[in-house]
Order: structure tokens, then sequence, then C-alpha cells
């Protein structure tokens, strides 16, 4: 597995997204099947993991602290803070109630590193803005963890570029999450070149569309209870079915390369910029076994413009009016 950097943290050129295991995508799964596909990542030289407080909410710490826990010292945990989960988050509805109190960081810190198993957060990211708490304060409750040496490095989620310079300059950013993939290019429009003049990583979440860009889905697609893809306008049959051109032109380049509509998707991430780490989800070690196999296949210019193309014009808004409002852009 090729390596590379984060700023200053040096993670593999593809992570796993483990929300997937716990939350959104209808029930937990099966603990013990998760914890192989979890350990089989590092067999295969995943070294980055993904997870947060609200998946569960607190479930999924705490299968990836158990899981994980005889790697210690040779993996990276990203987790991430900012929601009051005193009662049953809702993102669909109505999104959760944010809390980025400094008090509340501190408070959700010490309960991350009890259900991860760790003495020390490798990166905490602040998970959604929260309008009530200048960024500014974020940044130094985080610096102060980061002093007391419960955390190694900063993070920041679905943000605007004026949001990163403002906590950069308190407290030094070390990645941005944010969506990013063929069906959702936002963060080209003026995230990427701050990123860029910093030094900061970006770590794209749902780098498949969720699902989409792996060609899984056309309009009949059906999802089980507890899918929270039920409620995207980009699921919807009429959607789906518009957007199949741009899975046909990734399955064709695929098809030349002798590798899958996901490996072409991923490939394209990783050739945008050099400090970009992709973080698929999956429950499953043969996806992740063809995931990983994206970092081997190389695009052409003419691939690339084939792609950027077929990208151009995407049906469908991503999220729920309630759920987009709560980005910080």
């Amino acid at each position: 597995m090729q390596t590379r950097k984060l700023g200053n943290l040096e993670v593999s050129a593809l992570g796993l997204g483990c929300m997937g295991m716990s939350f959104s995508y209808g029930p937990p799964k099966d603990k013990a099947e998760m914890t192989k596909v979890l350990r089989g990542a590092v067999e295969r030289g995943i070294t980055f993991f993904d997870t947060a407080e609200v998946y569960g909410p607190y479930l999924n710490e705490e299968l990836v602290g158990e899981a994980l826990a005889p790697f210690k010292g040779k993996v990276v945990i990203a987790t991430k803070f900012g929601f009051d989960l005193s009662a049953p988050p809702n993102f669909v509805a109505s999104g959760p109630r944010t809390n980025s109190r400094p008090e509340h960081i501190k408070e959700a810190v010490e309960g991350s590193l009890k259900r991860l198993k760790l003495e020390t957060i490798d990166l905490l990211y602040q998970h959604r803005v929260d309008p009530a708490v200048p960024i500014e304060d974020v940044a130094g409750a985080v610096k102060e963890l980061i002093a007391a040496g419960k955390v190694q490095h900063f993070g920041l989620s679905e943000v605007s570029a004026t949001t990163i310079r403002r906590a950069h300059a308190v407290q030094p950013v070390t990645a941005l999450q944010s969506e990013y993939s063929l069906w959702w290019r936002r963060p080209e429009n003026a995230e990427i070149a701050v990123l860029e003049e910093l030094g900061i990583g970006l770590v794209p979440y749902s780098p498949l569309g969720r699902g989409f860009l792996t060609g899984a889905f056309d309009s009949t697609a059906t999802f089980e209870k507890g899918d929270f893809r039920t409620a995207l306008p980009r699921f919807t049959p009429e959607a789906l079915a518009a957007n199949q051109s741009l899975v046909a032109v990734l399955a064709r380049i695929a098809g030349d390369k002798h590798a899958t509509t996901a490996q072409i998707a991923l490939a394209w991430l990783l050739e945008q910029k050099p400090w970009i780490v992709p973080i698929p989800g999956t429950t499953k070690l043969n996806r992740l076994e063809e995931n990983i196999g994206a970092v081997a296949v190389s695009l052409s210019a003419g691939d690339i413009k084939a792609i950027d193309a077929a990208a151009a014009d995407i049906t469908g808004e991503r999220y729920p009016e309630a759920m987009e409002k709560m980005t910080g852009r």
C-alpha cells in the first residue's frame, strides 16, 4: 500500500470509512464480521480509519476501538465531535443539534478516548460547524487538548474556505474531511485551493457516491429499512436513471483497463492531488480489496477528460434541505 501525507500525518493512500458498519445504512452489522473486516484492512495495508461518536451513537467507536486494539501505534484513527447526543439524532428531518462549546468538546474527547481504547486521538475533527460557537473557540479548545496530549492533529469537516483560514490561524489544521467525488465537486470551487496553500490534506468521504458510482444501482433500486439513502434526492428513481450516463463512462474505461467501475471512480480522486486520501466505506472484505486495487490504476489525460465531461451535469441535490443547512459553506 502506498502512503500519502495529510499535513505532516502519514497514512495509507486509501483509508476505511467505518460509519456504515454501525449507522445510516440499515441496522448495525454483525460485530464479529465487522471486526474481521477492520483487521483484514490492516493486514492489507490500510492504516487510516474513520469513525465518530455520533455513529450509533457511540457503537462505531466501540467497534473500532476493540477491533483495532491489537494494532495500537500502527494505525491512525480519526474521530469527530460536534453534536449534542442527549437525544437521538435525526439527520434527515432536522439534523442533530450541534454542540461545539469548549467544555463539551473536552467531554466528548474523554468519551471517545475510552471507547477507542486510546491515550491520544490521532486526528480529531469538528463534525459540523456550530453557528453558536466561533470557530476560533473550537480551535482553541482543540489546541489545549493537543497540549495536554489527548489529541495529536486537528481536522474540520464540511466547512468553507474562510472557516478553514480562521481555524488554522489558531491551531494548524491537518485535514479537511468533505464529501468529494465525481458527483459532488463543490470543494473545487474554493476549498481545495486553500488547502493547497496552507498544506492541509483532504479526506473525501462518500468517494463512491454512497455506492452509486460502483454501478450497483439503477432506477429500480430499493433499500432496506433504516438506510438513509431513501431520503436523499439523488436516490430517487428519476435521479438514478438520469445519472446512469456517468456510470456508463466509468464502466467503459474500467473495461479498457481490466478494472471495476468503483476503481475508476477512486482512481479519478487519487489523480486530483497527491494529498487527497479517500475513505470509502464497506462492510465486505472483497469490496475492501477492490477499493485497494484503485491505487494501482492509472488514468490518461483522455480518460480524465471523458470522465469530467460525463460528470458535468448531475441530476438531484445530494442532501435534503435540513441536512445541507448543517454544512458550514
